[in-house]
């Protein structure tokens, strides 16, 4: 599964590049604002069906309880801590790195948001290190669940709801549907929050 999902992100990344050579940058805002979004949702509703069709997931919920937002509070916790580590290690703004970390892999989210809070140059930051967050844990998911199974949603964070999903099912398995979905929305429904506390205590 890994080597399908790899080759068609190459191939949209290809097919991406023509079109700007060919003069097709029209199609960026219908790519982006509808089909993207349309993609998603389906995604999502496809997501609700194996929910429904699978008779130990809300067993499972009710069984584990509100444990399950130990994990994610656990991600985003870390990701702030890398984010200080790496600000430390290269000698940059602590609070700014912390910030971009904390966007936990939505890098539509903490490029334009860190660029409001921290400056232009975080901006860009941002986006990379939340793009390059989503795109390891796309090509890495396989090897990670061999060290832990649900190592692949820790390393999707935010995106673990969503576009890194069929990744983290392929190598972790039917059984991680349900932390990475809860694990991904608290984060998407954190990012924000967490974004705007740190840069706060800039002042």
């Amino acid at each position: 599964m890994m080597k399908y999902i790899i080759a068609v992100l190459f191939l949209g990344i290809t097919a991406g590049y023509l079109c700007n050579a060919w003069g097709f940058q029209f199609l960026n805002p219908i790519l982006s604002d509808y089909v993207f979004n349309i993609c998603l949702l389906l995604l999502l509703f496809l997501m609700g069906v194996l929910f429904g069709m699978d008779r130990k997931a809300a067993s499972q919920l009710s069984h584990v309880g509100i444990k399950i937002l130990v994990f994610p509070f656990a991600i985003a916790l870390g990701s702030i801590a890398g984010g200080l580590v790496g600000a430390l290690l290269l000698r940059v703004d602590i609070y700014a790195s912390m910030g971009v970390c904390a966007g936990c892999g939505w890098y539509t989210l903490t490029g334009p948001l860190a660029g409001q809070l921290f400056g232009i140059e975080w901006a860009a930051v941002g986006f990379a290190v939340n793009f390059l967050r989503e795109l390891i844990t796309i090509v890495l998911a396989a090897q990670a669940s061999r060290i832990d199974k649900y190592a692949p949603v820790a390393m999707g964070g935010a995106t673990a709801m969503d576009t890194t999903l069929p990744a983290i099912l392929s190598s972790s398995g039917q059984d991680a549907l349900l932390t990475a979905f809860i694990s991904g929305f608290t984060l998407t429904m954190l990012a924000p929050l967490l974004i705007s506390f740190i840069a706060t205590l800039t002042h």
